[in-house]
């Protein structure tokens, strides 16, 4: 199976959610097309069509983002260059905070994942999952990527204010937006039939 990405994180942690499925990289100097669909499914389907069309295989692509709500679900589609096309995860991490203490209301963020499937023949499914919880105003943590370093899931419970970048990889994995999505996409494989998402 093809996985249509370029982020290293994203491959990785995909392998950890999908044991046993071998996860192709795009063929050399493959270019990815622009990411200007409306939403995280359009994009994710705008990806997986492209790897299909390239290679012939069956292709999986993921687009996923934080959407804050006193922001009116920004930075949602471009969280991954909130700051700039050319913008690492700390001037994204840095813009959206400023941002937030800004706007001063509750802090409310979920993080959204949209795997968009193109399976052998050609048939298109896309499974959505998403994380909720709250941004700190600090960062803490040095696992994870992305906004995870101000980020507390709810999942973790009331009592536990550890960030994603606090988590262990199997603890993330377990209430992640993309562990989620992953789920559903095994179980559509039978790979973890009944299993809750």
């Amino acid at each position: 199976m093809i996985l249509a990405t370029g982020n290293e994180h994203k491959l990785a942690e995909m392998e950890e959610l999908l044991p046993g499925v071998a996860l192709h990289r795009l063929p050399p100097g493959f270019e990815m097309p622009p990411e200007d669909g409306d939403s995280f499914e359009a994009n994710a389907l705008i990806k997986a069509r492209a790897a299909r069309a390239a290679t012939g295989e069956v292709a999986i692509a993921d687009d996923s983002g934080i959407e804050v709500d006193d922001l009116g679900g920004a930075p949602g589609i471009y969280s991954a260059r909130y700051a700039g096309v050319d913008a690492g995860d700390e001037a994204n991490l840095a813009k959206l905070l400023r941002e937030v203490d800004a706007a001063d209301g509750d802090r409310r963020a979920a993080y959204v994942c949209a795997i968009a499937l193109i399976d052998e023949d050609g048939v298109e499914h896309v499974f959505e999952a998403r994380c909720e919880g709250r941004l700190l105003d600090e960062r803490r943590g040095s696992g994870g990527f992305g906004y995870d370093p101000a980020f507390v899931p709810d999942d973790t419970g009331p009592e536990d204010g550890r960030t994603m970048a606090e988590l262990s990889a199997a603890e993330k994995n377990a209430i992640s937006h993309r562990g989620r999505a992953a789920r559903l996409l095994g179980r559509h494989f039978g790979l973890v039939a009944g299993a809750s998402p």
